[in-house]
């Protein structure tokens, strides 16, 4: 008997004639998912299934957890590999029940679930089914089963060996990450626009992020929070280059030359050409934002058009239709609420102006960026930026 992982993925199975390229990543992110457990593990495909084995028991857990962070995976479950015999199936079903019932002793009815994937198996699934279900009602009495609401499930495949379990962890679906290229994550110290990478991530996007800081405006912890903040979305998107780019004297010069309406919109202009430069140097094909319509006087329609006006990439803004609710709950599923409310300030939020432009034209902010020449600020933050990896695996 052999303890093994069993990882199901979903929307892979659509990709037709490039599937083999997609189930690849996806085995790519289980191994580097795991192998900061620093066990020899052995990751194998077969039939719509991907098995992990070489880990002990005592790692299952934790195994199990970071998996269910690895997009791409639709399930886990830690199961017991057998050979193909009715006998040690069967024994091996007992003792998992066995063990079940120790850990949930509110357990009452079960359900048996046999599968024959190899039909050179002597026993139809129905036949196992029905026989299973006999041994484990003659070998636990406060038993019985329950075909519609069971209390437990009790699940054998039988492939190349026969594989049993009788649980199922979800995982967090989507694409496997680096399947879609690469963008750039405009990163701040909020709650929006951590979601906005997790959820292009979700889509095989591999990311580079990007965090404009203003000191002494704002503190050493609000950057330490975005650093955290980067972490908490690197457990889902793997590795994540981190540029932190130092904004104060492009958005002092805002503030003191440019119209005071016009300071937010243009701060993101020059936000974003900055961002751009980053991307290129990274490799990354778009840029990503955290924005809403609406939801802020730099988020209307008009906004949004003067701001992609500033660079030549396509930006990706998965929150565009999201109310702050269904953000947050995201954020809250996520595990970067806690850390998004903490309240050290971000650059976004010094210098804002009392009465802001919510209907900018893209030849006005055009005429008054144009009032200074930011070349030389724009070479030097680049310059100074300090790119750091963060990798929370």
């Amino acid at each position: 008997m052999e303890q093994v992982l069993l990882v199901r993925y979903g929307e892979i199975h659509l990709k037709g004639l490039n599937r083999p390229f997609f189930e690849q990543k996806l085995m790519q992110g289980i191994r580097h998912s795991l192998d900061p457990l620093g066990f020899p593990v052995k990751v194998k495909q077969d039939q719509g299934r991907i098995f992990v084995f070489g880990l002990p028991g005592q790692a299952m857990e934790e195994a199990v957890d970071r998996l269910s962070r690895v997009f791409g995976i639709h399930s886990i479950s830690p199961a017991v590999a057998v050979e193909k015999d009715y006998a040690a199936i069967r024994d091996a079903a007992l003792a998992m029940v066995g063990r079940r019932l120790e850990r949930d002793p509110a357990i009452h009815t079960f359900k048996c679930f046999c599968r024959r994937s190899d039909k050179r198996f002597p026993m139809r699934s129905e036949d196992m089914n029905r026989e299973l279900g006999h041994d484990i009602l003659e070998a636990y009495a406060m038993l019985s089963v329950d075909v519609h609401h069971p209390d437990m499930q009790v699940w054998v495949e039988v492939r190349e060996q026969a594989f049993l379990y009788s649980q199922e962890v979800p995982g967090p679906n989507g694409m496997p990450t680096g399947t879609a290229g690469r963008a750039a994550l405009l990163i701040s110290g909020g709650i929006d626009s951590p979601v906005a990478g997790y959820l292009m991530a979700k889509r095989g996007l591999e990311l580079s992020a990007v965090h404009f800081y203003s000191y002494p405006y704002t503190s050493e912890r609000a950057r330490d929070k975005v650093v955290d903040l980067t972490r908490l979305i690197s457990r889902y998107a793997g590795p994540i280059r981190l540029h932190l780019v130092p904004f104060t004297e492009i958005q002092l010069t805002i503030y003191e030359k440019c119209p005071p309406k016009e300071t937010t919109v243009l701060m993101r202009r020059l936000m974003m050409r900055i961002a751009e430069a980053w991307a290129r140097q990274d490799g990354a094909l778009a840029l990503i934002t955290g924005e809403a319509l609406g939801q802020v006087a730099s988020q209307t329609i008009e906004s949004l058009c003067v701001t992609d006006d500033a660079v030549s990439m396509p930006v990706f803004r998965p929150l565009i239709g999201f109310d702050k609710e269904e953000i947050i709950s995201i954020a809250k599923k996520i595990d970067t609420f806690e850390t998004s409310i903490l309240p050290y300030e971000d650059c976004c939020t010094v210098f804002v102006p009392q009465h802001p432009v919510t209907k900018p034209s893209v030849e006005k902010l055009r005429a008054s960026e144009a009032l200074v020449d930011w070349t030389e600020m724009i070479e030097k933050a680049i310059k100074d930026t300090e790119t750091i990896l963060v990798n929370s695996r």
